[in-house]
């Protein structure tokens, strides 16, 4: 095993464009990183953002040989970078979520005695019932999810047991779509992965468990029992839960790597496998949320993660087991009126200049006089409602805001939303909350302070890139060191990466509670 002063800890990561490897040391800093395009370095497989889209529009597929012939150019690039790969103590990755993977019979067998003069994919090529793997993007379950829901007595029922109502892309939808659609690739199917318990049985040389917080994007998992909803597999599909196999805390150590890449990358025989998960669970990691802390990425979509500990299931938002705590839940919740609603606002009232638009938020106050603003340019997820809506103090709609109370009414209306939904799914303000900014906007000052003052929270920003592949480079020392013996944030505390940005004006607290009541009665008269 390698010593303490020379042992590296490897993350991978398997996302819709991209496979990705990063390796740290034991101080967690990087030491090694590689990549692999599968658009551009894999064009045998014609795919466009690593994607075949249907003709049907609806049905997102990836070729499944594709992964692992990425996963032999992935180790062949480190192996050029000269990574020393008998220094790696334990490795763990993450995969994009909601894709699965369709091993046919015989292909355990096959893992089990991988050839080292031979590529993984001349080796794996046979070994999937399935040829394309169904993957997040899809939206062919419709019928499904309905069925799902009919079965488990409705969707807040269904997100009651899984943490989120039923989803076209989630899996087992996908499941009982090939089912019924292909019964004979079912009755072929010998095992079925997630992406990311799929790449961890290429790297163990066995079917590798699938992890609690990966799981819980399936509507398959039960949250609170943290085993499989017998009710909600017999909904999908007939013996389900045996092509499934158990489900593991995400820090469990599955096994030693197997001895393909022993023999033919250096790796040491006892470098430890740490259970996958999928990449928002990865990115929690990566950003290193601990209990009461928000992650808000400001991008073309907005995204929240929430660490939570008595998390409230909705019809919104999902709700996952935490991928680095067994007894704690995190919450996802995605807004796509983002940073292109920003720009939009931006050129409209601040002659599309930021410092204008800067000057104008910070010469508004708090409160912004008791005029609400919620903008919707397109379709919003959370909640399902579109159009840009106005406000004045006495909630009577306005047709327009002049130029500096709506800068401020865009702004505002967009982090109480988020303070909203994310209270809506159990998190609670409290005094050790942070909120960790990351994305494009987290350079705006004048943005996080109304962030921190919304959510009467300091506001740190972190600057991290590649978090999910990171994230899964961290939790390989974690698990390494045993999951359920030491805090991950024990581990992760010599990486932190972020600082402290702003904090809240002593009367936030007091302006934004009355407000977000406000907010919550109009949101709710616009999305019915």
């Amino acid at each position: 095993m390698a010593t303490s002063e020379t042992k590296l800890f490897l993350g991978f990561d398997f996302s819709t464009q991209t496979a990705k490897a990063i390796a740290v040391n034991d101080a967690l800093q990087v030491v090694v990183e590689t990549s692999v395009n599968f658009d551009q370095d894999l064009p045998e497989f014609r795919t466009e953002g690593g994607v075949h889209i249907h003709d049907d529009q609806l049905t997102v597929t990836s070729p499944t040989i594709m992964w692992v012939k990425a996963m032999d150019l992935l180790l062949d690039r480190l192996k050029t970078k000269k990574l020393d790969f008998s220094k790696v103590a334990a490795l763990s990755g993450t995969g994009q979520q909601h894709g699965s993977v369709f091993w046919k019979h015989g292909s355990q067998a096959v893992l089990n005695k991988l050839q080292s003069d031979k590529l993984l994919q001349e080796q794996l090529q046979d070994s999937f019932a399935v040829k394309d793997s169904p993957i997040w993007m899809d939206s062919s379950t419709t019928a499904q999810c309905k069925n799902l829901e009919d079965k488990l007595g409705g969707p807040q029922n269904v997100a009651n047991i899984t943490g989120s109502r039923s989803y076209e892309r989630f899996t087992g939808n996908q499941i009982a779509k090939v089912y019924q659609n292909h019964p004979d690739f079912y009755q072929d199917t010998e095992h079925i992965s997630l992406v990311s318990s799929f790449v961890a049985s290429v790297l163990l040389g066995d079917y590798a468990a699938i992890d609690h917080s990966d799981g819980s994007g399936m509507n398959l998992l039960d949250i609170n029992s943290k085993e499989w909803s017998e009710t909600a597999l017999s909904a999908c599909a007939p013996d389900l839960s045996q092509r499934l196999g158990p489900s593991v805390p995400s820090y469990t150590n599955l096994g030693k790597i197997s001895g393909y890449f022993v023999d033919r990358y250096g790796f040491s025989p006892e470098c430890a496998i740490i259970a996958f998960t999928g990449d928002n669970p990865a990115s929690l990691a990566g950003m290193s949320l601990q209990g009461g802390d928000v992650a808000v990425s400001l991008g073309t979509s907005d995204t929240l993660f929430l660490w939570l500990t008595t998390p409230r299931p909705a019809l919104e938002g999902h709700i996952f087991v935490n991928p680095v705590d067994d007894d704690a839940y995190m919450a996802l919740l995605c807004f796509k009126n983002g940073s292109l609603t920003r720009e939009k606002i931006r050129d409209a009232s601040s002659n599309g200049s930021w410092d204008v638009f800067n000057q104008q938020l910070l010469s508004t106050p708090m409160g912004n006089g008791g005029n609400i603003g919620i903008y919707f340019h397109v379709q919003e997820i959370t909640p399902s409602a579109v159009g840009l809506h106005r406000f004045n103090s006495d909630d009577q709609p306005v047709a327009t805001f002049d130029p500096v109370t709506e800068v401020r009414g865009l702004v505002e209306g967009q982090m109480m939303g988020k303070r909203l939904h994310a209270e809506q799914l159990g998190y609670d303000i409290g005094g050790d909350t942070r909120v960790l900014v990351t994305g494009g906007a987290s350079a705006n000052q004048a943005i996080l302070q109304v962030i921190s003052d919304v959510f009467n929270a300091p506001v740190y920003v972190l600057d991290v890139a590649n978090s999910a592949c990171l994230g899964c480079a961290y939790r390989a020392k974690h698990g390494w060191l045993g999951g359920d013996k030491v805090s991950f944030h024990e581990v992760v505390k010599t990486a932190s990466n972020y600082k402290q940005a702003a904090t809240p004006n002593t009367h936030a607290a007091q302006v934004y509670n009355s407000l977000l009541e406000r907010y919550k009665v109009l949101e709710d008269k616009i999305s019915k």
